[in-house]
């Protein structure tokens, strides 16, 4: 399936809950990852999120789509993959 996750976490986790992410998912802006995971994985992923974040503060949105022929994407002006960013 195909996801989009987005957070709000307080500035003391947001780089754990980046790092947990990226193992995962395509960090495509600020506060957004996208792409392909099997639920197994998702699962993973938002369990050590959950470790991460405090429930009280922070929030975390996950968008599936599970059938990915459903969806268009348009960027408008420039296109980020801030993984390629780095070496």
């Amino acid at each position: 399936m195909f996801v989009i996750i987005t957070y709000d976490v307080s500035e003391r986790r947001v780089n754990k809950v980046r790092k947990v992410l990226k193992k995962y998912l395509i960090w495509t802006q600020n506060s957004v990852f996208e792409g392909d995971i099997t639920e197994a994985k998702l699962y993973k992923c938002l369990s050590e999120v959950n470790k991460i974040m405090d429930k009280r503060e922070d929030s975390i949105y996950v968008y599936k789509i599970e059938n990915p022929r459903n969806l268009t994407k348009d960027v408008i002006g420039i296109s980020k993959n801030l993984d390629d960013m780095f070496l």
